[in-house]
């Protein structure tokens, strides 16, 4: 079964509707004892940085996350998910993440000479930076996927698969060992979305 976050942010039943279309039990839960029970582990996130890292604190979620993908779970963060992974954000000030993945996050604005449209919204594709990422077992270099951000991960080229040209060369996968995240909405992304769900579900750590 995997465990799809619940603490008050994130496209839930969206994400719900994309395992049952891959066939994989899922379950929406805000409580610990589940996700720890849970083979994998999805963290969504639709939002502010700094009001996400509040509700995984106060709700002790985001402790429980960390302990788990410490202990070797799969753990994928979706959007603002994945972002949550990282260090730190500086979106309205500066916020801790969870520390899972090196780096921080930045806006778009603050890219010199940056002169796109803020938020990134729409379809996007891929670039492939690595070869040896589970996650992406079914995609391929130059396939679309569907971004809503406007704020993306920096000073973490180690841990890049993919990234998405906006400006900025955008981390768009990334990932170490058994922790994974996808700054696009696989749910919303069709059939390569659901393939990048399907290949989640097949991880092996």
């Amino acid at each position: 079964m995997t465990a799809i976050v619940d603490y008050g942010v994130g496209n839930l039943f969206g994400l719900a509707a994309g395992f049952e279309a891959v066939g994989e039990p899922c379950k929406v839960t805000g409580d610990a004892d589940e996700i720890r029970a849970a083979k994998r582990i999805i963290l969504p996130g639709v939002g502010a940085f700094g009001d996400a890292a509040q509700k995984l604190l106060k709700s002790g979620l985001g402790a429980v996350i960390k302990e788990q993908a410490l202990a070797g779970k799969p753990l994928l963060g979706i959007c603002l998910g994945m972002q949550l992974l990282f260090a730190r954000s500086y979106e309205y000030g500066v916020h801790e993440g969870l520390g899972l993945l090196g780096g921080s996050v930045k806006p778009f604005a603050g890219v010199p000479g940056f002169s796109l449209k803020i938020p990134q919204i729409g379809w996007n594709s891929l670039d492939f930076r690595r070869s040896d990422d589970p996650l992406m077992s079914y995609t391929k270099d130059g396939d679309f996927v569907y971004f809503v951000h406007s704020y993306y991960a920096d000073e973490c080229e180690k841990d890049i698969t993919a990234t998405a040209k906006y400006g900025v060369a955008v981390p768009a996968v990334v990932s170490r060992g058994n922790i994974f995240g996808c700054q696009f909405h696989p749910e919303k992304s069709g059939e390569v979305g659901l393939r990048i769900l399907k290949a989640f579900c097949e991880v092996q750590i």
